[in-house]
């Protein structure tokens, strides 16, 4: 079984849905962002999306634009973030992680190579927003052969007609991006969230996380309670920044802050028991 399937069936045994945090490699730089990874699932984090940091994020709002921004300056890479996870799997090698980002730099890394150094590594799976169904198959093959999963995003405007197309080729669990929209710039209803969950789960047997949006522990409650995840990216990332000074150097209590507001968003996670299914 693999290390995301076995969380989900973890969390269903649990009774309660997942929280999945967000940052990104390298941000501000390689020690604090190692320190940082390395202590979210001691503070509650059930999965771990890492971003692959890049140039142009197009689906990311301000803030994790600027950590992209902050980690590149840093000397943040591809080959460093696949590094970080190797790093971080020599602690843990329970918790699972996905890396998350855009195609370019995968693609000029080389597919295969890409696959297999992240596979080596400890990678779980992957998003990669910016390659829809009809055309991930070129990385989405090599990903299935190291088994990686691949994960797709659904959205408020993915109808019942494309549904299909999406999650026929989907793996791992299925993203539903709560909003139309960048990262972090609104939120949807409760009960918004809850009526997408379930017309998700009309067409798929995979676990359903919730993302874009989320800033509370009182939202992550709201929405682990019908759905198997919440995901926690921007609110996370901007914690982070308040922690950074004009030159964007870390102060002193900046991994001990960003644990701790995780922390109160995994109280969320478990505030509620998760609505059936």
């Amino acid at each position: 079984m693999s290390r995301l399937a076995a969380r989900f069936a973890k969390l269903k045994a649990e009774g309660r849905g997942g929280l999945i945090t967000f940052c990104t490699a390298g941000d501000p730089d390689a020690a604090t962002a190692q320190a940082l990874l390395d202590g979210l699932p001691g503070a509650g984090a059930d999965i771990i999306e890492l971003g692959m940091p890049f140039s142009d994020p197009m689906a990311d709002g301000p803030a994790i634009q600027l950590a992209s921004q902050r980690a590149i300056a840093g000397g943040a890479t591809l080959v460093s973030t696949i590094a970080q996870v190797r790093a971080f799997r020599a602690k843990d090698n329970e918790t699972p992680i996905v890396l998350m980002g855009y195609y370019n730099p995968i693609y000029a890394h080389g597919v295969e190579a890409f696959c297999a150094e992240a596979a080596e590594a400890g990678v779980d799976g992957l998003i990669v927003v910016d390659l829809p169904p009809e055309e991930a198959e070129e990385l989405a093959g090599p990903a299935r052969v190291q088994g990686i999963d691949f994960i797709f995003l659904t959205a408020p405007t993915t109808d019942d007609a494309r549904l299909p197309v999406v999650l026929a080729r989907a793996s791992g669990f299925v993203y539903y991006v709560s909003i139309t929209g960048i990262t972090g710039t609104a939120s949807a209803s409760g009960q918004a969230i809850e009526a997408a969950v379930a017309r998700l789960r009309r067409h798929t047997a995979l676990p359903v996380a919730v993302g874009f949006g989320l800033r509370t522990a009182e939202a992550v409650a709201e929405t682990a309670a019908v759905a198997d995840a919440a995901v926690v990216g921007s609110a996370i990332v901007a914690r982070l920044a308040a922690n950074l000074d004009a030159h964007n150097q870390p102060g002193p209590g900046l991994v001990a802050d960003v644990l701790s507001f995780v922390a109160e968003l995994a109280q969320g996670a478990r505030a509620r028991l998760r609505i059936s299914p």
